[in-house]
């Protein structure tokens, strides 16, 4: 067994997972802390590393892709105070941190973890019911129905339209952003059928984020829900074929224009072309390129065209 503690936090292997407790240090962020121990079973892992600093090294685990709801959620989004699979190791612990990296690489030598995507989430992400309010509202989610509550920030209108609730069979998709610099974050509900959303700022199914301390906890209840829906292997499973042709694209803006003209231009029955377009749209709106803003609304013209 390889173990390493430190005040970022506790990490053990005992051959077949990896145990994670966060620590009680200042730097150990609200989001690591709520969501406790973390177990990493070896077949989720894709890797591991040790980077040494002067003063500190990290210590960091990277899963496979698809394997945890919690990165699904994020996308690479979350912070290092947030992280639950990067460890702030002193340099006196170096070689301990040294020794922890050769014995997992062994492991997954051993077992021939290959490290590539899969098709079912392996942890299961945070633990239900879970209750975060943040920004302009309060969100509940008992693992079967979600809601909605507002609060005194929220905007006048949105705050009209009243409280929602909602099951997790109802839902097209969960997107979660922090904030960033003088830009709002958010966790907006998409669910099937419904038209183009407005800003976050108006949407009633969705929590504007300010950027201030609770915010990244909405993270653990948007794993808490995807970590219930069908997994994103599966969904792309059921895509008919020639989605998985993407064509290359501009960037920003101009990009959705220039997806959805495309798509425009192209027959009603051309069905592939409208795929890839499609494709084309989603992957920008992954890589951050497209907001969601722009992504709904150059998504609604390529469907439009089928």
């Amino acid at each position: 067994m390889a173990e390493i503690i430190q005040k970022d936090g506790n990490w053990t292997f005992d051959g077949d997972a990896v145990r994670i407790v966060p620590g009680r240090d200042k730097g150990v962020g609200l989001l690591r802390q709520t969501l406790g121990e973390v177990v990493v079973p070896l077949r989720a892992l894709a890797g591991i590393s040790f980077e040494p600093g002067r003063r500190a090294g990290r210590l960091r685990l990277r899963l496979r892709e698809g394997a945890d709801p919690l990165l699904q959620a994020t996308g690479g989004r979350l912070a290092t105070a947030s992280d639950p699979y990067a460890l702030t190791v002193l340099a006196d612990r170096a070689g301990v941190a040294e020794y922890f990296v050769d014995e997992v690489r062994a492991a997954l030598l051993l077992d021939r973890v290959d490290g590539g995507p899969v098709g079912e989430y392996l942890l299961a992400g945070p633990a239900v019911p879970v209750t975060v309010g943040a920004g302009d509202g309060t969100v509940s989610f008992d693992g079967d129905r979600i809601a909605l509550e507002w609060n005194w920030k929220t905007e006048e209108s949105k705050q009209s339209a009243g409280s929602r609730e909602f099951r997790v069979g109802d839902l097209r998709s969960v997107e979660w952003f922090p904030a960033a610099g003088i830009e709002n974050g958010y966790l907006r509900f998409a669910l099937t059928g419904a038209p183009p959303a407005p800003a976050p700022k108006y949407d009633s199914y969705a929590v504007e984020l300010f950027g201030f301390k609770k915010d990244p906890l909405m993270a653990l209840v948007a794993a808490a829900v995807l970590a219930r829906m069908p997994h994103p292997a599966a969904q792309r499973d059921a895509v008919p074929a020639g989605w998985e042709k993407a064509l290359p694209a501009p960037a920003g803006a101009a990009a959705a224009g220039a997806a959805a003209g495309a798509a425009g231009a192209a027959p009603a029955e051309d069905h592939d072309v409208l795929l890839r377009r499609l494709r084309e749209l989603a992957e920008l709106h992954q890589s951050g390129v497209l907001t969601a803003e722009e992504f709904t609304t150059a998504k609604q013209a390529v469907l439009g065209r089928f």
